[in-house]
Protein backbone atom coordinates (compact mmCIF):
# COMPACT_ATOMS: atom_id res chain seq x y z
CA UNK A 1 0.00 0.00 0.00
CA UNK A 2 2.59 2.33 0.94
CA UNK A 3 4.33 1.38 -2.87
CA UNK A 4 1.27 3.09 -4.24
CA UNK A 5 1.13 5.95 -2.35
CA UNK A 6 4.86 6.83 -3.14
CA UNK A 7 3.59 6.18 -6.85
CA UNK A 8 0.87 8.54 -6.47
CA UNK A 9 3.20 11.18 -5.32
CA UNK A 10 5.77 10.84 -7.44
CA UNK A 11 3.37 10.85 -10.52
CA UNK A 12 1.78 14.42 -8.65
CA UNK A 13 4.78 16.05 -8.21
CA UNK A 14 5.80 14.85 -11.67
CA UNK A 15 2.71 16.21 -13.31
CA UNK A 16 3.54 19.42 -11.15
CA UNK A 17 6.52 20.05 -12.84
CA UNK A 18 5.84 19.58 -16.11
CA UNK A 19 2.76 22.00 -16.08
CA UNK A 20 5.41 24.54 -14.05
CA UNK A 21 8.09 24.16 -16.94
CA UNK A 22 5.49 24.49 -20.15
CA UNK A 23 3.86 27.63 -18.55
CA UNK A 24 3.38 30.84 -20.71
CA UNK A 25 4.61 32.45 -18.17
CA UNK A 26 8.12 31.26 -18.73
CA UNK A 27 7.84 32.71 -22.41
CA UNK A 28 9.04 36.43 -23.09
CA UNK A 29 7.71 39.10 -22.11
CA UNK A 30 7.71 41.25 -25.23
CA UNK A 31 6.45 38.24 -27.03
CA UNK A 32 2.94 39.62 -29.15
CA UNK A 33 0.73 37.93 -30.90
CA UNK A 34 -1.98 38.38 -33.17
CA UNK A 35 -4.44 38.55 -30.28
CA UNK A 36 -2.32 41.26 -28.77
CA UNK A 37 -2.54 43.67 -31.74
CA UNK A 38 -5.85 45.28 -32.74
CA UNK A 39 -4.90 48.16 -34.71
CA UNK A 40 -2.28 48.98 -37.41
CA UNK A 41 -2.00 52.26 -37.68
CA UNK A 42 0.17 54.25 -40.84
CA UNK A 43 1.20 57.85 -40.19
CA UNK A 44 1.53 59.33 -43.71
CA UNK A 45 3.17 63.06 -44.31
CA UNK A 46 3.33 63.85 -48.10
CA UNK A 47 6.88 65.72 -47.98
CA UNK A 48 6.01 68.50 -50.51
CA UNK A 49 2.80 69.84 -48.67
CA UNK A 50 3.33 68.98 -45.27
CA UNK A 51 -0.29 67.31 -44.88
CA UNK A 52 -0.30 64.17 -42.85
CA UNK A 53 -2.90 61.57 -42.85
CA UNK A 54 -4.09 58.66 -40.41
CA UNK A 55 -4.82 55.36 -41.64
CA UNK A 56 -5.83 52.99 -39.12
CA UNK A 57 -7.00 49.27 -39.82
CA UNK A 58 -8.58 47.21 -37.52
CA UNK A 59 -7.73 43.65 -37.26
CA UNK A 60 -10.30 40.95 -38.97
CA UNK A 61 -11.88 43.78 -40.09
CA UNK A 62 -14.59 43.49 -43.05
CA UNK A 63 -13.52 46.67 -44.45
CA UNK A 64 -10.04 48.03 -44.93
CA UNK A 65 -8.71 51.63 -45.10
CA UNK A 66 -7.80 53.60 -48.32
CA UNK A 67 -4.70 54.99 -48.17
CA UNK A 68 -4.76 58.27 -50.70
CA UNK A 69 -1.44 58.88 -52.61
CA UNK A 70 -0.55 61.10 -55.24
CA UNK A 71 1.51 59.85 -58.25
CA UNK A 72 5.19 61.34 -57.97
CA UNK A 73 4.79 61.95 -54.12
CA UNK A 74 7.36 61.18 -51.30
CA UNK A 75 5.92 60.32 -48.01
CA UNK A 76 7.56 59.83 -44.43
CA UNK A 77 5.59 56.86 -42.69
CA UNK A 78 5.30 56.20 -39.77
CA UNK A 79 3.68 52.26 -38.46
CA UNK A 80 1.88 52.29 -35.54
CA UNK A 81 1.08 49.00 -33.92
CA UNK A 82 -1.88 49.05 -31.07
CA UNK A 83 -3.94 47.25 -28.57
CA UNK A 84 -6.98 48.61 -28.15
CA UNK A 85 -5.78 52.26 -26.34
CA UNK A 86 -2.37 50.58 -25.63
CA UNK A 87 0.85 51.37 -27.77
CA UNK A 88 2.48 47.87 -28.78
CA UNK A 89 5.19 49.92 -30.65
CA UNK A 90 7.53 49.92 -27.84
CA UNK A 91 7.01 46.50 -27.26
CA UNK A 92 8.26 45.79 -30.33
CA UNK A 93 11.11 48.34 -30.32
CA UNK A 94 11.91 46.65 -27.40
CA UNK A 95 12.47 43.01 -29.15
CA UNK A 96 13.59 45.09 -32.71
CA UNK A 97 15.74 41.42 -33.16
CA UNK A 98 12.85 39.73 -33.09
CA UNK A 99 10.77 41.59 -35.51
CA UNK A 100 10.52 42.62 -38.99
CA UNK A 101 7.56 44.39 -41.08
CA UNK A 102 6.84 43.38 -44.88
CA UNK A 103 5.33 45.93 -47.24
CA UNK A 104 3.94 44.19 -50.25
CA UNK A 105 2.21 47.00 -52.71
CA UNK A 106 0.03 44.94 -54.69
CA UNK A 107 -0.80 46.82 -58.40
CA UNK A 108 1.41 49.53 -57.42
CA UNK A 109 4.69 51.32 -58.42
CA UNK A 110 5.66 52.50 -55.23
CA UNK A 111 9.77 52.60 -53.62
CA UNK A 112 9.87 51.88 -49.98
CA UNK A 113 13.39 52.98 -48.43
CA UNK A 114 13.70 52.32 -44.43
CA UNK A 115 14.30 54.72 -42.20
CA UNK A 116 14.63 53.16 -38.97
CA UNK A 117 16.68 54.85 -36.36
CA UNK A 118 18.86 53.33 -33.59
CA UNK A 119 15.57 52.58 -31.48
CA UNK A 120 13.90 49.95 -34.17
CA UNK A 121 17.01 48.83 -36.22
CA UNK A 122 17.99 44.93 -35.44
CA UNK A 123 21.38 44.25 -33.84
CA UNK A 124 22.35 42.44 -37.55
CA UNK A 125 21.96 46.05 -39.66
CA UNK A 126 18.47 44.90 -40.44
CA UNK A 127 15.83 48.04 -40.38
CA UNK A 128 12.65 46.69 -38.70
CA UNK A 129 10.61 49.03 -40.92
CA UNK A 130 8.92 51.14 -38.24
CA UNK A 131 9.73 54.24 -40.30
CA UNK A 132 9.78 54.60 -43.71
CA UNK A 133 9.71 56.65 -47.22
CA UNK A 134 7.30 56.25 -50.23
CA UNK A 135 8.18 57.52 -53.82
CA UNK A 136 5.09 57.13 -55.34
CA UNK A 137 5.91 56.31 -59.30
CA UNK A 138 2.09 55.16 -60.15
CA UNK A 139 -0.64 54.53 -56.99
CA UNK A 140 -2.56 52.70 -59.29
CA UNK A 141 -0.77 50.52 -61.32
CA UNK A 142 -3.12 47.44 -62.31
CA UNK A 143 -6.73 46.27 -60.57
CA UNK A 144 -7.29 46.19 -56.52
CA UNK A 145 -3.86 48.63 -55.81
CA UNK A 146 -3.33 47.77 -52.10
CA UNK A 147 -0.64 47.46 -49.21
CA UNK A 148 -0.68 44.22 -47.29
CA UNK A 149 1.12 45.01 -44.05
CA UNK A 150 3.15 42.01 -41.98
CA UNK A 151 4.96 41.94 -38.76
CA UNK A 152 6.79 39.02 -38.31
CA UNK A 153 8.54 37.76 -35.21
CA UNK A 154 11.33 35.70 -34.42
CA UNK A 155 12.39 34.64 -37.78
CA UNK A 156 15.52 32.70 -38.92
CA UNK A 157 16.66 35.81 -40.87
CA UNK A 158 15.24 38.85 -42.61
CA UNK A 159 16.16 40.57 -45.83
CA UNK A 160 15.30 44.24 -46.85
CA UNK A 161 16.01 43.93 -50.15
CA UNK A 162 12.99 44.14 -52.44
CA UNK A 163 11.20 41.37 -54.73
CA UNK A 164 8.90 42.21 -56.98
CA UNK A 165 6.16 44.48 -55.55
CA UNK A 166 7.24 43.42 -51.85
CA UNK A 167 9.92 45.34 -49.63
CA UNK A 168 11.53 42.48 -47.27
CA UNK A 169 11.50 39.05 -46.88
CA UNK A 170 12.13 36.46 -44.34
CA UNK A 171 12.86 32.95 -43.13
CA UNK A 172 11.24 31.06 -40.54
CA UNK A 173 8.99 33.09 -37.86
CA UNK A 174 5.39 33.97 -37.45
CA UNK A 175 2.80 36.50 -38.07
CA UNK A 176 2.19 38.68 -35.00
CA UNK A 177 0.16 41.08 -37.17
CA UNK A 178 -1.28 41.63 -41.31
CA UNK A 179 -3.16 44.50 -42.42
CA UNK A 180 -4.32 45.17 -45.46
CA UNK A 181 -4.45 48.89 -46.85
CA UNK A 182 -6.33 49.76 -50.36
CA UNK A 183 -4.38 52.30 -52.68
CA UNK A 184 -5.91 55.03 -54.72
CA UNK A 185 -5.43 58.29 -55.77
Amino acid sequence: MNFFKNIKLIALLLFSWILITCSRADEDDDVLSQEDISNIILIMKNESTGISQTYNYTLNSATNPIIKLNDGATYTVEAIFKNGNEDETESIKNAKDEHFLIYDFQSSQISLTREDDESSTRTDGAKVGLKTKWFVQKAANGSEPKLILTLIHDANAVSEVQTGTTFGSVEGGETDAKGTFEIRN
